[in-house]
């Protein structure tokens, strides 16, 4: 039996009951993130994060659609320490070593495929280019969702990103009140950020944190959204980190702590509470 990660709820009795939100905040460190909590920087995320702030784990790759193949087939990020850690999600196969009873299992080959199976609407709202649709590659993520969006004003070269995509994903949510899984893909982390800090050049760490805290900002509607429509599950988590310039290295798809760590957080929203503990 695989180690229960602390709090793991049982998605058993959260599919079919609630919304399921899922956000990957593209590129974020994990040191830069819970820096920014520690300092009290994060006033929409901080408060819905667990005591102590984000969760260390380690991502399955090194870049975006990597990563994101590995988290729609149920791999997302590991917890950062040694052992067998029991996933939320798992597409069946034999011999799996990290389902528990907690675990969702589904015979379909991805989640927005198996939560559809359930009645529920699937919804990607895209932000990197593996999300544009512009190419045979870009289309094979968003694929996977009965709906999915995307425009240049939500990819990374929009300073006004994040907004646009929780603007989009609050109309969406909007429309009827069946079961939604939504997907957004934050871009704004990811290079070129250096339009989060005035003054600013070329991309930095510093760059890197002020747009963290410009998406805390403009993620509070999508929030508030969630928690007025029905009860909803949220994860929010990076894909990869990215080097700047440690031991040499720059960027991401590269094996360096900079990319492999990465925030993780789960918590509920309820149409009266919030809270990171399971629902009764």
């Amino acid at each position: 039996m695989p180690k229960e990660t602390p709090n793991i709820p049982d998605m058993h009795a959260i599919v079919g009951s609630h919304d399921i939100v899922f956000i990957t905040l593209d590129t974020l460190r994990y040191d830069v993130a819970q820096a920014l909590y520690q300092a009290g920087e994060l006033p929409v995320l901080g408060r819905l994060l667990p005591p102590g702030g984000w969760e260390c784990r380690h991502s399955p790759a090194t870049f975006t659609y990597a990563a994101h193949q590995a988290f729609f087939a149920g791999f997302l990020p590991t917890p950062a320490a040694p052992g067998r850690h029991a996933r939320l999600f798992a597409s069946a196969f034999a011999g799996s070593e990290t389902t528990s009873p907690h675990t969702f299992t589904f015979e379909q080959a991805d989640l927005p495929a198996a939560l559809a199976a359930r009645g529920y609407r699937t919804i990607c709202i895209g932000g990197v280019g593996f999300f544009n649709k512009q190419t045979a590659l870009g289309t094979v993520l968003p694929s996977l969702f009965q709906e999915s969006h995307w425009s240049a004003a939500m990819g990374v070269a929009s300073r006004h990103s994040t907004q646009k995509q929780v603007a989009l994903a609050v109309a969406r949510l909007a429309e009827g009140e069946q079961r939604t899984f939504l997907f957004i893909n934050v871009a704004a982390l990811h290079a070129p950020n250096r339009a989060y800090l005035p003054g600013c050049r070329s991309d930095t760490l510093d760059s890197h944190a002020a747009a963290l805290r410009y998406v805390d900002g403009a993620l509070a509607p999508l929030f508030a959204a969630c928690t007025a429509r029905a009860p909803t599950f949220a994860i929010v988590c990076s894909d990869h980190g990215s080097a700047y310039g440690e031991d040499g290295y720059r960027g991401h798809r590269l094996a360096h702590d900079s990319v492999w760590q990465v925030p993780y957080a789960h918590f509920f929203l309820t149409p009266h509470t919030i809270s990171q503990e399971s629902p009764s």
